[in-house]
């Protein structure tokens, strides 16, 4: 990266596993980096740093973090990595102090966060397509497993200029004409391997290598390609039930060794996002009227499992 580089200042709204990483790697990379989240994770940014846990060995980085919204009023980069369920309640705490300038990245789960960031801010919202495997042990050090690259779009000067950020600081973002269909390609590997590996307590390569998990996950992948098609959404890459399972088997793969975030959640006694995964499916469907009993089944299964942990 170019000494000359001039940054935006950037804050990263919802400082989890995933907001620590690609906020990390601003950090990292010199970038005037402001960190949103809980006050646990706020204290051990503030006293120790971020630490970076990659297979390259541990990094520690410099960095600042606050529990007050208000951080992001000179901020005009926003990556917001709050979870899914929590969207639209951060978006709407965000709204007052967002500068109209701003541009906010939203790197979650799901495929309507951005929609319900532009409903409660005005300011321009780019929908990404996230692809890594991380994990927050302990407050302030962060777990890399595995990927760390983005798609975003639409395609714009906003979004080639929002790209070349994230690749000036090591992330690489590839920008494509079909956000929806890219998210719903996300969207399908979550409902495929997520609540699997919730309810199943495995990581993603056991879920892979076990035949009927790969038969579950088939009858999954129908499901998703039925209701997104029934919608009218074209998958990249996906043009029928094999390349569709094909894509799912990949992330499983790629991040073997990875649990899945909704494993996470559970085991830490904190709200999934099936909400907005296995759930949305379900919902979706059931308003195109197109069955999803599987999806629907394993939704109706961690919500369960929810109630017996969260306190």
């Amino acid at each position: 990266m170019s000494q000359r580089q001039e940054w935006p200042r950037i804050a990263v709204v919802g400082a989890g596993a995933v907001g620590g990483y690609f906020g990390g790697m601003f950090a990292r990379a010199r970038a005037p980096t402001v960190f949103v989240g809980r006050r646990h994770f706020a204290d051990a940014l503030n006293s120790r740093g971020l630490v970076l846990d990659k297979s390259q060995g541990l990094e520690r980085i410099r960095a600042r973090a606050t529990t007050e919204m208000s951080a992001v009023r000179d901020c005009s980069l926003i990556l917001f990595c709050v979870k899914a369920n929590d969207t639209a309640t951060t978006a709407n705490q965000l709204a007052p102090f967002v500068r109209p300038d701003a541009t906010v990245v939203c790197l979650q789960n799901g495929v309507d966060n951005a929609d319900q960031v532009r409903a409660a801010a005005n300011v321009v919202v780019l929908p990404a397509a996230v692809y890594v495997a991380v994990s927050m042990p302990e407050p302030g050090r962060v777990k890399h497993l595995a990927r760390g690259d983005l798609i975003i779009g639409p395609p714009s000067e906003k979004t080639t200029e929002v790209a070349n950020l994230f690749i000036s600081a090591g992330i690489p973002c590839r920008i494509s004409d079909n956000i929806e269909g890219e998210l719903w390609v996300k969207l399908l590997c979550n409902c495929a391997l997520n609540a699997i590996s919730a309810l199943g307590h495995a990581r993603y390569g056991e879920i892979a290598q076990n035949s009927d998990a790969k038969l579950l996950m088939q009858h999954i992948v129908d499901e998703v390609l039925a209701v997104g098609h029934g919608g009218g959404v074209v998958l990249p890459g996906i043009r029928d039930r094999e390349s569709g399972m094909a894509a799912a088997m990949e992330i499983a793969t790629q991040m073997a060794d990875a649990l899945s975030s909704t494993a996470q959640d559970l085991n830490r006694g904190r709200p999934t996002e099936i909400d907005a995964l296995n759930g949305y499916i379900a919902r979706r469907g059931a308003k195109l009227g197109i069955p999803a009993p599987v999806n629907h089944a394993l939704f109706t299964l961690v919500k369960l499992a929810e109630q017996q942990v969260v306190i």
